[in-house]
């Protein structure tokens, strides 16, 4: 029987970068899967603050050299990779001049949220889809972790809907507690727009917050983890009214709950509710 092929998609993860308790879910989760017989690829930014010597850090060549178009303007994508070697992981890193060269992560050094956040956040989901075709890896499942990660559920179900590389990918989000409490640029989801989209399809980010992109994930994933205690009672309340299957967030010996959905939803058995 074929190993169950999982994606993992966030903007953290120990030991490279940590932020939130994301980075340690990030870390553990994989290898657990692994360690089930899961095969495993994960893909997150490449901030300028991880140092690319002390991680080993090294270009892919045969991966870099794409260009994600944003706003009608092209942005080289550069791949680059790092191995856990107590988990025997490959981590990949998306990197670009522009967007993540810089020591900060979402805030300058005087605390103000980057103006371009929402071009990061776009050319992020862009290029971790554009990387995953490269790498000639279909994903049984997709874990889209942080806000960040957000738009990936919406493309997956539209603009690549057809590709040979996510026409079976089952996508699940999990939904943390609110990080930001400012607003991407207003035009975010304009701007998020790819082929084969329409305003309709990135309509739920709008608003442009926080919120908004919990919201516009789950509105276009397959399923739905409840990573955090302190969400919402509104929050809970659009997750149980999507009727999606849904995974409360507890950690169980050996991520055994999260065996048993990601199990459940790669099922033929569930239907794609997207």
């Amino acid at each position: 029987m074929a190993k169950t092929k999982l994606l993992i998609v966030t903007h953290e993860m120990s030991p490279f970068l940590e932020l939130t308790k994301i980075s340690e879910i990030t870390r553990q989760l994989p290898q657990a899967m692994q360690e089930k017989g899961f095969e495993i690829r994960i893909l997150m930014p490449k901030f300028g603050n991880i140092n690319e010597r002390r991680n080993r850090l090294h270009e892919v060549i045969r991966l870099s050299g794409m260009n994600i178009i944003i706003n009608d303007n092209d942005n080289p994508l550069i791949i680059k990779v790092a191995s856990i070697p107590a988990a025997r992981m490959q981590v990949y890193f998306l990197d670009n001049e522009e967007y993540f060269q810089r020591k900060q992560v979402f805030n300058d050094a005087s605390g103000k949220f980057f103006e371009d956040n929402d071009e990061r956040t776009i050319f992020f989901c862009k290029g971790a889809l554009e990387t995953v075709k490269k790498l000639g890896w279909a994903p049984d499942i997709v874990h889209c972790h942080g806000w960040m990660s957000a738009l990936v559920p919406a493309y997956i179900k539209t603009t690549y809907k057809n590709d040979p590389t996510f026409k079976n990918s089952k996508v699940v989000y999990s939904v943390y507690e609110d990080s930001f409490t400012e607003k991407l640029n207003a035009d975010f989801a304009k701007k998020a727009i790819m082929a084969n989209m329409t305003a309709e399809d990135t309509k739920p980010f709008a608003d442009a917050d926080n919120n908004s992109l919990h919201i516009g994930a789950i509105t276009h994933a397959d399923a739905v983890v409840l990573a955090d205690e302190n969400l919402s009672d509104a929050m809970l309340k659009f997750v149980k009214d999507s009727n999606k299957p849904t995974l409360a967030f507890n950690l169980t010996e050996n991520f055994e709950n999260f065996y048993a959905f990601y199990e459940e939803i790669s099922s033929d058995e569930l239907v794609s509710v997207a």
